[in-house]
């Protein structure tokens, strides 16, 4: 069980089905709903019952939530009043945040549930203000949505329950001395604006600034003090006590220095908020994919079409990544680029740095006109690369936060294995790896393969990107082998298949329809190929990563021939053959792919153990990290 959801209520009939059954409603299903009811005497038992919750005595709020705790059985306690209402994916969002930064402690931001201007500014400038002050002084105003590990509870007691106010932020003090705290960035509540409207915004300003000084004074507040009862009972607070809230105020300046810095933004929220209505209504994403083979552009048009709604998101590319994207979003700019350059299946070094020599001070025209200067105009919230070396110049030369998301760095970030032999090569790999990509905010690494990521690096690993039309298709074994090589100089490497008489290759990448013996050539067509691929019983192929990432998830046995010189392609093969998804050999040999064909039902039956993935944790997590570096 993950989630213990408690509840204390008191006379609650009209608000408790809203909430249950916004629990009801969310896309998770891990957890159990505690309510602690202080002996109701209308029908809140009887509903809380009716909705399958475990019923259990309370009291007090302090009292119920312990009480609650007391029968939990999930790692994770989510404490509710009884008046919220929980926002779509609420707790998925809550769950993803609290893992993904190591919380022991953690609380909700708040939404109103009322469409008054004056409620959304009040309930942004209490988010603003617990944001403001998390790291100085962790504070929650009220328990709208308290998170806290079971097991941290218990260690710590609980809720004070000699407490008759503020035991929320007591609670969240205690614990954030043990573990970390944060105000949830994403995860945000319906509150109910009732106590707004029973006793009015001033009332409350002055009951939650003076407990909320006394907090920061180091003194709890009684709820006598401030005329606060669990039943929301009003009576107006008296000009004694108001004095002494004015002198509370005047205090708050000594407290401490950082605070004051704190104290400085929180009083900037008011114009911040004026502008509000003016900002755009979407964050500005630009997405930098690197041009050169088809990888990078096919794995970024899977993420950019998932968030292409939520963001405003503009593309950046070269060569044929650039069409490809271009074919398929809108707002897509080409900009320079760099190619690696084979001879024979071999990456001549020579060739290659001439050509960049020679295209450079075009490429950085281009890429200035088109990446920096749309920088410049649509002030983008967050750069995203998939390897894309200007993306990292603009981010830091304009200070955009930058996202790297590619699987190139895992050759970086991760304690790799690699044959011995090409040592020198991933040396080499590694200095270009960290020339494209400058310490970005964080690194999204996808691989089929999950090594360790190396001691302090900030990188988290996902499965493969897949096509959505892949992940769609139902595998089946057919008498072919697809052959899939992109470059021009593999044309004589795949003409040795031509000896192996008795079976059918059909070849992608040379962009030519013709019938060659046995070779079948195909120019590139997604529908025809995808049939190909899923009904092929193997598959040969370089060293590519979305390739052998498809292949792999469709099952099929891989004889793979990285470039030679192109350390990620060894790699890759590397892992293949490691992995026992099928072999990794430095040529193209007839005899060496007769005894892989032999050998298919070994690979088949290691394949079987794949586990199926989708895309929708690397999605999540991108989604994550732009909301949480956006400069907005």
């Amino acid at each position: 069980m993950i989630f213990s959801i408690i509840i204390p209520t008191y006379n609650e009939e009209e608000y408790l089905p809203i909430l249950l059954e916004s629990i009801k409603e969310q896309d998770f299903n891990d957890y159990e709903v505690i309510v602690a009811d202080a002996n109701s005497s209308d029908k809140t038992r009887e509903i809380a019952k009716d909705y399958g919750c475990t019923v259990v005595d309370g009291g007090l709020p302090a009292v119920g939530r312990n009480n609650g705790a007391k029968v939990a059985t999930g790692e994770i306690l989510l404490f509710l009043d009884s008046d919220l209402q929980l926002t779509a994916d609420y707790l998925r969002n809550v769950l993803y945040e609290f893992r993904m930064e190591k919380l022991g402690i953690a609380i909700s931001q708040m939404k109103p549930m009322s469409n008054k201007v004056t409620d959304k500014l009040f309930h942004d400038f209490a988010n603003y203000f617990m944001i403001g002050v998390e790291k100085i002084k962790p504070h929650g105003a009220g328990c709208y949505g308290i998170i806290a590990k079971k097991y941290l509870h218990d260690e710590c007691g609980g809720f004070d329950e000699s407490l008759t106010f503020g035991e929320d932020t007591d609670y969240i003090e205690r614990l954030a001395k043990k573990e970390r705290f944060r105000v949830l960035r994403n995860a945000k509540i319906g509150v109910s604006t009732r106590r707004l409207e029973e006793e009015g915004i001033t009332t409350l300003i002055q009951q939650y600034g003076k407990s909320t000084i006394n907090d920061f004074l180091g003194k709890r507040t009684d709820a006598s003090e401030l005329n606060y009862n669990f039943g929301h009972g009003k009576e107006k607070i008296t000009t004694t006590e108001l004095s002494q809230f004015e002198k509370g105020a005047e205090r708050i300046n000594g407290i401490k220095e950082t605070y004051d810095d704190s104290l400085g933004k929180i009083q900037n929220v008011r114009s911040g908020i004026k502008s509000m209505h003016r900002r755009r209504e979407k964050k500005v994403v630009f997405y930098c994919v690197c041009g050169e083979g088809m990888g990078h552009a096919i794995r970024s048009s899977v993420i950019v079409d998932r968030i292409k709604d939520k963001y405003d998101v503009y593309l950046f590319s070269s060569d044929r990544a650039y069409d490809y994207l271009n074919s398929k979003f809108d707002n897509v700019y080409e900009i320079g680029g760099f190619n690696t350059v084979y001879i024979n299946n071999k990456v001549n070094d020579l060739k290659t740095f001439a050509d960049a020599l020679r295209r450079n001070p075009t490429n950085i025209r281009v890429g200035y006109e088109n990446l920096y200067k749309k920088a410049r105009q649509l002030r983008p919230d967050v750069i995203v690369t998939d390897f894309e070396i200007y993306a990292t110049m603009v981010a830091k030369i304009r200070g955009i936060p930058l996202i790297s998301l590619d699987n190139i760095h895992m050759i970086t970030q991760t304690k790799i294995d690699y044959p011995k032999n090409h040592l020198a090569e991933m040396l080499k790999a590694k200095s270009v790896i960290k020339t494209y990509v400058i310490k970005p905010k964080v690194h999204i690494l996808t691989s089929f393969f999950y090594p360790r990521i190396k001691p302090r690096k900030n990188a988290v690993l996902y499965p493969p990107i897949i096509r959505e039309d892949i992940l769609k298709l139902e595998p089946k074994e057919g008498n072919h082998i697809i052959v899939y090589q992109t470059s021009k100089e593999s044309v004589k490497l795949v003409s040795k298949l031509k000896a192996l008489k008795d079976e059918q290759f059909i070849v992608y990448g040379f962009n030519k329809n013709e019938i060659d013996d046995n070779l079948t050539y195909k120019e590139f067509n997604e529908d025809e190929f995808y049939d190909n691929l899923a009904s092929s019983k193997a598959v040969i192929c370089n060293g590519g990563f979305t390739f052998i990432s498809e292949a792999i998830h469709l099952r099929k046995p891989i004889y793979s021939v990285p470039a030679i010189g192109n350390f990620e392609q060894t790699l890759n093969g590397f892992y293949v053959q490691k992995l026992g998804y099928g072999e990794y050999h430095e040529n193209l040999n007839a005899q060496k792919v007769y005894n892989f064909l032999k050998r298919l039902p070994k690979y088949q039956k290691r394949l079987e153990k794949v586990k199926k993935t989708n895309n929708d944790g690397v999605v999540r997590e991108l989604i994550y990290r732009i909301e949480k570096y956006s400069k907005g």
